[in-house]
């Protein structure tokens, strides 16, 4: 009786040259596969080893575009409410993903570093709630035309709102400041193991109470 045949993932992971490089594959094709991730892209970065003096370990961040957003802060998530949009309203942004396996040794040196290699966020280009004006139908009554565009104006008005707060949370870092998804591989059921997503960010978040 011949051994079922290699998953395809498998198949992929062989082909990886070091450890680090083979969780960074994993990774990007669960997010590729599994949770629709688009605008996938890896980075190469250097930090320090968690042994002392010894040379800085390379290792690899992924960047995409989810599909939909993954974590909102409660201040923004109110501030939403309070102009009647929904998280759907607002585009996915860029998010960085950290790969690493479960038992892999980490510091708060180490995990600074790589924080300090993230890029400052920024709203997404296009989503600074600036509208151009849409074209007039051909044969509408311009009272017809305005009333009939008169939701989708208060929305783009409200959403123009939200990203001029945004701006200004960006700033203050009051909705928070740079954050990453921590990409965890247990292969401790066997397998090629199981991915399991932590939400990371600078600073901390009051708790609120319900």
């Amino acid at each position: 009786m011949q051994p079922p045949p290699l998953s395809s993932l498998t198949t992929l992971l062989s082909t990886s040259q070091t450890p680090s490089s083979a969780i960074t594959t994993q990774i990007l094709h669960n997010l590729q596969h599994q949770h629709l991730w688009t605008s996938l892209q890896t980075h190469e970065l250097a930090t320090p080893s968690p042994q002392q003096n010894a040379l800085p370990t390379p290792m690899f961040l992924i960047s995409g575009i989810p599909p939909n957003r993954v974590y909102t802060h409660p201040d923004e998530q109110l501030f939403l409410l309070e102009k009647g949009l929904r998280e759907d309203d607002v585009a996915a942004e860029r998010l960085f993903v950290l790969p690493v396996a479960q038992g892999q040794p980490w510091s708060l040196r180490r995990m600074a570093a790589v924080f300090d290699a993230l890029p400052t966020p920024t709203i997404p280009e296009g989503n600074e709630g600036k509208d151009a004006p849409q074209p007039q139908m051909r044969g509408d009554k311009d009272g017809d035309n305005e009333a009939a565009s008169s939701p989708e104006k208060e929305k783009e008005r409200r959403l123009a709102e939200y990203y001029e707060r945004r701006g200004e949370a960006l700033r203050t870092k009051e909705w928070g400041g740079k954050r990453l998804l921590l990409a965890m591989v247990d292969k401790g059921m066997g397998g090629d193991g199981t991915v399991v997503y932590y939400v990371v960010q600078e600073g901390d978040v009051k708790p609120r109470q319900n």
